[in-house]
């Protein structure tokens, strides 16, 4: 299928190049159209084609050691995907899908390099490109390490609730007994042994204050305990993470040590039969 010069000019790869390098170049170029669901290739495929979204939503996907299924990054119209494949001959390193239908221009290994031999300046292009997405990665990454609870659920606190944590925190404490007794003594000698007291025996102005103190402090309370089960949630979803990749990494060092002792075995027996053969 023919492709129109223009679709390559939408490509970020190919901006720097003039109209006669784009024409040349869509020459060597086929239009291909897929599916939403449909998976473009899979981890560990080889690749020698060069991709490069027109339209549509794609997404490049792997698989962690638990085996959940990880977006690395949404690829969309003017992105190029498959470039590492093709340059170093290795396999796919992720599965790429497609998310909305979508037009993908497919450029061949070898008409890349003469592409790259005539304009070198898109081998920059490239890289940019590629060290552009490792950094995406790597932000994935990190924000994918064993988390630190008391933060991650502290950046999501409203107003309200840093206000109630620091209350429930303050409620809790020593300085706050000490104030309540220090308060609690001055009102019951003002009122009992002074003459002029306001608020004579049993105190109802007293006891009407620490009512409604205890009921707005038992709502803030409530409010943190809250926010702390949301936290335990969060801690018990990073134990389970680490406890999967704890027992992976069990599982993976029983296999080595399975094929180790194969090897030994296999080994021995080797020697075995040598020496047999020897005193024969």
């Amino acid at each position: 299928m023919s492709v129109d010069p223009a679709l390559v000019g939408g490509i970020a790869l190919f901006r720097s190049m003039d109209d006669d390098e784009r024409r040349a170049l869509a020459g060597v170029m086929d239009l291909k159209a897929v599916g939403a669901g449909e998976t473009v290739f899979r981890e560990g495929e080889t690749g020698d084609e060069l991709l490069c979204v027109v339209d549509g939503r794609l997404d490049t996907l792997v698989n962690d050691i638990a085996g959940q299924e990880i977006v690395l990054d949404a690829i969309g119209p003017g992105d190029t995907v498959g470039e590492l494949s093709m340059l170093d001959g290795r396999p796919r390193s992720a599965t790429l899908r497609c998310m909305e239908n979508a037009r993908l221009l497919v450029l061949g290994r070898d008409e890349l390099l003469r592409v790259l031999s005539r304009a070198p300046h898109m081998a920059l292009d490239m890289m940019a490109q590629m060290a552009a997405r490792a950094r995406r990665v790597d932000d994935l990454l990190r924000s994918r390490v064993t988390r630190n609870v008391n933060e991650e659920v502290a950046q999501k606190r409203t107003p309200v609730e840093r206000v109630a944590d620091a209350i429930a925190a303050f409620s809790g404490s020593i300085p706050f007994l000490i104030l309540h007794t220090i308060w609690f003594v001055i009102w019951i000698v003002w009122n009992t042994a002074l003459p002029h007291g306001f608020d004579p025996y049993p105190f109802g102005l007293l006891t009407m204050i620490v009512s409604l103190e205890a009921i707005f402090l038992s709502v803030f309370v409530l409010l943190s305990q809250n926010r702390q089960a949301a936290k335990d949630r969060v801690r018990a979803d990073v134990e389970y993470d680490v406890n999967v990749k704890a027992e992976m990494e069990v599982a993976a060092l029983h296999a080595k040590m399975d094929r180790l002792h194969e090897e030994i075995v296999a080994r021995l027996r080797r020697m075995g039969r040598e020496l047999e053969g020897g005193t024969a």
